[in-house]
């Protein structure tokens, strides 16, 4: 059942992406596209394109939660999607800003890009853990990124189920593991494992043959997070948001954006394009 919200809000904490094909550029592209109203908090500047990260560039905490007093005092979001914090302190921050708010949370824990630069502090890894786990609705860490959480490698999907069963327990809050990078395997296959229950629940694909996977993991997370606040169970907005980038994968695979990993085509539910 959906909620009475036309547009629902849905505000995204991420970094930037010059080139347009991560970050909150595909936060906002992707949630404006399923019909939700996106909103912004930068965590970080960053100077990259389709070849990868030439620099990253930090929001300080202090301006970091003056967005979000802003945002917060004057449109709540329904729901919140986390992706890229660059150190202890700004995790720190968000804790405290939002562990007493009625709002539900998708964290993306962004530690690596899909061009393998790692976006993340190591030490800051623990409080990531111990704080902003505990608050989140869902959680969605690639193949690569729960290598680092569980602290052993994934190298199959069995592996990846144990894995996320581990975590969603250990942390109490549901974890959907992406297998999109998983090697050796036929499908895209990401799992989701919710605390006190000992049920999977694999969300299958075909692989799309393309490089343009550029923000691939901003972009399910973001759909996630717009399909929540428009009233869907988890359940069911992890299975649309993964029909969602499955598509937007099919439909940009051709397309010629940048020399490196290009971007999906957000746009691809939209039916009609403004002409001049």
């Amino acid at each position: 059942m959906l909620t009475h919200f036309l547009h629902p809000a849905v505000l995204t904490i991420a970094g930037s992406d010059s080139s347009g094909g991560a970050g909150v550029q595909a936060d906002l592209k992707t949630m404006t596209s399923l019909g939700c109203y996106g909103m912004t908090v930068i965590t970080a500047l960053t100077a990259q394109n389709t070849q990868g990260v030439q620099g990253v560039y930090p929001v300080s905490t202090e301006v970091v939660l003056a967005q979000l007093n802003a945002v917060f005092e004057d449109i709540p979001p329904v729901t919140v999607k986390i992706g890229m914090l660059h150190d202890q302190a700004l995790i720190e921050g968000l804790y405290h800003f939002l562990k007493d708010r009625n709002v539900r949370i998708v964290l993306d824990p962004v530690m690596v890009a899909t061009s393998g630069d790692v976006l993340l502090e190591p030490d800051s890894l623990q409080s990531l853990q111990t704080l902003l786990f505990p608050l989140a609705s869902l959680i969605t860490p690639n193949i690569h990124e729960i290598d680092l959480i569980s602290g052993k490698k994934n190298s199959s999907k069995e592996t990846m189920g144990e894995s996320a069963l581990a975590m969603a327990h250990k942390w109490g809050s549901p974890f959907l593991v992406k297998g999109g990078d998983l090697q050796g395997c036929g499908t895209s296959s990401d799992v989701l494992a919710v605390p006190g229950s000992d049920r999977l629940l694999w969300f299958e694909s075909e692989r799309v043959e393309t490089r343009n996977t550029h923000g691939t993991g901003c972009t399910l997370s973001s759909a996630v997070a717009s399909h929540l606040a428009l009233g869907y169970s988890l359940d069911e907005a992890v299975s649309l948001s993964k029909k969602y980038i499955s598509a937007a994968l099919e439909h940009g695979k051709n397309q010629s954006w940048g020399q490196g990993r290009g971007p999906v085509n957000h746009m691809w539910n939209l039916k009609k394009s403004i002409r001049r």
